[in-house]
């Protein structure tokens, strides 16, 4: 782990606050009305973030947070490039830092983007936490810290987080909907379901461009299969998620899980083409959103032509990308769905290697479920040891509509090997969180298929 420099000065800043509550050194008004921009941008997922971030470091070139912030939306996209920078943007705010007496949000900060550059999110947003015990109106630590645990599928310090954070601040605090939308998230997968929706709506009506709390409400009405009522709420708040950086993409997909509940395939493709995957990019996120609704419309016997073949190739070239084992699986699933066996086998062989090798938080996730998983989709392995990894999966992070992919995906292998009580097992797994749907429809159907005398064959879901 990198240690700080020791800063010219012992003696904290006071600082000069943005409207967000964040503490700065730097005096420069301009610089920090653009610093808040650039924050309220990143809350509501617009793509306005990065040029206010660009004006508030022309404003003041030594903007410790400016350089931080640039460095946490490089890990955030966890690709090995994508971390080669974040590094660089952390040696930038290390040497601001030693620039003019820091504060202690600054220093908290860099001292959390230098855990997450080495790989340790959990220990950067355990750290940024600790200065929300003390400062709990710094909505950009609040926004970080959820987005490090989300991608951790840490739950448990999502709820802490989000819970003390609510309990102490005022609903006169700015960026107060903000924080409602992330409480609503928590709230929704934690299985709170009614007060999801409650906050999320109230976080919407606060905050119109609160993206995060509407996605929220969205998650709800997937949970509970409530899909008209989903359709009816994003065709509502199109206004708001349309306009944001490629969380409309996600929040698309949402729209088009609501449609395939529904059986309407052919408005799913056309959602897919135009506004789930509407361009090549090798964001994984993207490509997770992408992945994952042609799984599931391949689990549903639906032909998506040759839309396969341009992740696939993102995907060979990932193939030994481990930073992120949530967007290594993703990666397998595409090389599967393309039928490129020889490529899926590498990746999965470099996700075990990681597991064994790594020193990083990611290491252990590959070694707890990861490795075990890709077997799965490599192999189509089976057995009593499928359902233990069905409840091993919130390690890989993201949310339980995310990592339903995976766990269709582990009910089918023990389906088609013909072992019931495993498949059995992974559904009431599903369903502790869902209502049974159209895919726990088929499972049981293919089953029945199973149990059928005379030769009947099992055929996938």
């Amino acid at each position: 782990m990198n240690a700080l420099p020791p800063f010219r000065s012992s003696r904290l800043a006071a600082g000069e606050r943005d409207a967000y509550g964040f503490r700065h050194a730097t005096t420069d008004g301009a610089a920090l009305a653009a610093f808040a921009e650039a924050v309220r941008a990143v809350c509501a997922h617009r793509p306005e973030a990065g040029p206010a971030l660009g004006r508030a470091l022309a404003a003041d070139p030594q903007m410790v947070a400016g350089h931080a912030l640039r460095g946490f939306a490089s890990v955030v996209l966890a690709r090995s490039e994508c971390m080669a920078a974040a590094r660089g943007h952390l040696a930038v705010a290390r040497a601001a830092l030693r620039q003019r007496p820091p504060t202690a949000d600054e220093i908290v900060l860099v001292e959390a983007l230098g855990l997450a550059v080495d790989g340790h999110l959990a220990a950067a947003a355990d750290r940024l936490d600790v200065r929300l015990g003390a400062a709990p109106d710094g909505l950009l630590l609040i926004k970080l810290s959820q987005a490090l645990r989300f991608m951790l599928g840490d739950l448990v310090g999502m709820a802490r987080l989000t819970t003390a954070t609510i309990a102490r601040i005022s609903d006169r605090t700015p960026g107060y909907g903000f924080v409602l939308g992330c409480h609503a998230f928590t709230l929704e997968e934690s299985g709170d379901y009614g007060r999801a929706e409650r906050v999320g709506r109230a976080a919407v009506e606060r905050e119109p461009h609160d993206a995060w709390g509407l996605h929220a409400v969205a998650h709800v009405y997937e949970m509970t299969g409530r899909s008209a009522a989903g359709i009816a709420w994003l065709e509502a708040t199109r206004a708001a998620w349309s306009g944001c950086n490629n969380f409309a993409f996600h929040v698309a997909w949402h729209l088009a899980l609501f449609h395939l509940e529904a059986g309407d395939t052919e408005r799913v493709l056309a959602l897919y083409d135009a506004e789930v995957r509407p361009q090549p990019t090798d964001d994984f996120r993207d490509v997770a959103n992408a992945v994952s609704l042609l799984w599931r419309l391949g689990q549903h016997g639906v032909d998506v032509g040759g839309r396969w073949d341009e992740l696939a190739e993102i995907a060979r070239r990932r193939r030994s990308e481990t930073t992120l084992i949530f967007a290594s699986l993703h990666n397998l699933l595409a090389l599967k769905g393309s039928g490129d066996e020889t490529a899926a086998r590498e990746l999965a062989e470099a996700i075990t290697r990681h597991g064994l090798m790594g020193a990083d938080d990611q290491a252990s996730v590959a070694g707890s479920v990861g490795a075990d998983l890709a077997r799965v989709i490599v192999e189509g392995a089976s057995g009593h040891a499928v359902p233990e990894i069905a409840r091993r999966l919130p390690a890989i992070g993201g949310s339980h509509a995310q990592r339903d992919v995976f766990v269709r995906t582990l009910a089918v292998a023990a389906a088609s090997g013909g072992d019931t009580e495993a498949t059995l097992r992974v559904s009431a797994i599903r369903c502790e969180k869902r209502r049974a749907d159209r895919f726990e429809a088929s499972l049981r159907a293919a089953l029945d298929r199973t149990r059928a005398p005379a030769g009947a064959a099992a055929a996938p879901v």
